[in-house]
């Protein structure tokens, strides 16, 4: 239930009724959602918002906040006892209405009664079940519902929940720890003949023995230049490389996100430690250039010019730096972003719109092949937290088709690239908050290895 005190929640709805000054809020909390029949249920995540707002983490909840009456009212309806046979006994709706600091409650029946179509702001709906409820509550067809989300309501949102609060860090810190935990774990257990679901199975546990769950599922692959390689059916051998990017939620839902690649056998080829050290050095630079005011589109600039740097110096990469970004020719290397959000959402309300959360009107959003995946753009501020992820993924596909379109020709040596088209990718990635004087590491009291010869003495304790 609630993990902060309720004054927390009320003075976060005093700040958001203050930002908004009129009308009716509508928080739409999540329900049970099914696999493949009624009773058997998918495991169940509150949504964000509404855990923000009020802390309430059980299905079937919603929140309305009337400004203009000072009302806030919690609907949803009380277990009967043919619940009870299957849930065991629960607080009342009152009980956990009062933790959040709000005295209204009422059946689930009444919303529909209590809201006012004219003056309704809610949120754009990320599940089927809430643009159902919404198109009904509003009289509205379903194609105009998230049309018409309240673009004041969410800009007003982002902004508050965009600064982390002290008591936020700390969650996030504790949801770092215990993704630190099952990332030194699979490290630790990696070995030739496994499969990757094996180590999948080693982070799960460590997720367990804390009594938490994943925030996104484990991408845990020997084809790392598959950004979000969710199949774990590879065979790991000697010389592999394992790029495992997976993130624990903390108790009360943070998240930690969290990327480390490593050899199987803990022992690099040449070439995995010469790219990885390239990586690694486009990753120190990138978060000792974080600062106030710095857009993070210009530190992901950095990012990729390190990167290219690094690729020249190993013959992957010819010509000028500066123009070979200029030209997006690093793309062929780095087709991602270096970082995004994070909070009770792993990429932070992402449902919101991505252009809103992490753009402004000064910084717009690209649609260039590679920067139109970069996430977070905007000028930096205290309190953000933020991941930094560079990262190199040889991708075969696009070997082809980028030389077939006679592209790069100036910039990259397809020769090369093409003799290591089979190599895989790497990524590096840790999560900071913004401070007055720069940034911190969150979790940076845990002792994990970063560099290519940390992560090989480390993982050649256990070989």
């Amino acid at each position: 239930m609630s993990v902060f005190d309720r004054e927390v929640y009320k003075g976060r709805r005093e700040k958001l009724k203050a930002s908004m000054g009129s009308g009716q809020i509508l928080l739409l909390g999540n329900v049970e959602s099914s696999v493949n029949f009624k009773d058997n249920w998918y495991p169940f995540r509150q949504d964000s918002t509404l855990l923000y707002y009020t802390g309430i983490d059980i299905p079937g909840i919603h929140l309305i906040i009337d400004v203009d009456l000072g009302t806030e009212t919690i609907y949803g309806d009380e277990l009967t006892i043919d619940d009870v046979v299957w849930t065991g006994p629960l607080p009342s709706l009152s009980e956990i209405a009062n933790k959040a600091g709000i005295e209204t409650v009422k059946a689930t029946a009444h919303l529909s009664k209590d809201v006012k179509p004219s003056q309704c702001s809610y949120l754009p709906p990320y599940r089927p079940e809430q643009t159902l409820l919404l198109a009904d509550l509003l009289g509205k067809n379903i194609q105009d519902v998230t049309l018409n989300a309240d673009k004041k309501l969410i800009k007003a949102i982002i902004a508050q929940r965009n600064i982390k609060e002290a008591r936020e860090i700390a969650e996030m810190d504790e949801a770092v720890k215990f993704t630190y935990d099952m990332h030194l774990a699979v490290m630790k257990h990696a070995r030739a003949g496994q499969y990757e679901s094996d180590l999948v199975g080693i982070a799960s546990s460590i997720a367990y023995k804390h009594q938490v769950g994943f925030a996104y599922p484990a991408i845990l692959t020997k084809r790392g230049e598959v950004l979000h390689n969710h199949d774990h059916h590879g065979l790991l051998e000697n010389g592999d490389m394992v790029l495992y990017d997976g993130g624990c939620e903390s108790r009360s839902h943070y998240a930690g996100d969290i990327t480390r690649t490593f050899p199987i056998g803990g022992k690099w080829q040449p070439l995995q430690k010469d790219l990885y050290d390239v990586v690694y050095d486009s990753y120190k630079q990138s978060v000792e250039a974080m600062r106030l005011g710095i857009a993070f589109k210009d530190v992901h600039l950095l990012a990729c010019k390190v990167l290219c740097k690094g690729l020249k110096d190993l013959g992957f990469m010819k010509g000028d730096v500066d123009d070979a970004v200029a030209n997006g020719a690093h793309t062929m290397f780095f087709q991602c972003g270096l970082g995004h959000m994070i909070g009770l959402d792993v990429h932070d309300m992402e449902n919101l719109g991505e252009p809103l959360v992490g753009y402004s009107d000064k910084i717009v959003k690209s649609t260039e092949f590679g920067l139109k995946s970069l996430r977070l753009g905007r000028e930096l501020k205290e309190g953000y937290a933020v991941t930094i992820e560079p990262g190199i993924y040889i991708i075969p596909s696009l070997i082809e088709l980028r030389k077939s379109q006679g592209l790069y020709k100036d910039f990259i040596n397809y020769d090369l690239l093409e003799k290591h088209a089979s190599f895989g990718g790497i990524r590096l990635e840790d999560d900071f908050v913004i401070t007055a004087d720069g940034y911190k590491m969150i979790g940076d009291d845990i002792d994990i290895p970063r560099t290519s010869d940390e992560i090989s003495a480390y993982m050649q304790q256990f070989s």
